[in-house]
């Protein structure tokens, strides 16, 4: 049983650091949806959000 506390460790950290790399490309796909110049790559960013989010898009 001494290797449970480093395996709770390990998960722990990897849940973090893949609940941050789902936030960070989350923010950039937001960002990318607001900042885009041309009106197609925001509605493809737009779209790509939802998906992202789990939200049928908006037409």
């Amino acid at each position: 049983m001494p290797a449970l506390p480093a395996l709770v460790t390990d998960a722990t950290v990897l849940a973090a650091a893949t609940g941050l790399s789902y936030s960070v490309t989350l923010l950039g796909v937001a960002l990318v949806s607001v900042a885009s110049r041309t009106p197609a790559r925001r509605r493809d960013a737009r779209a790509t959000l939802a998906i992202l989010v789990r939200r049928t898009p908006r037409e």
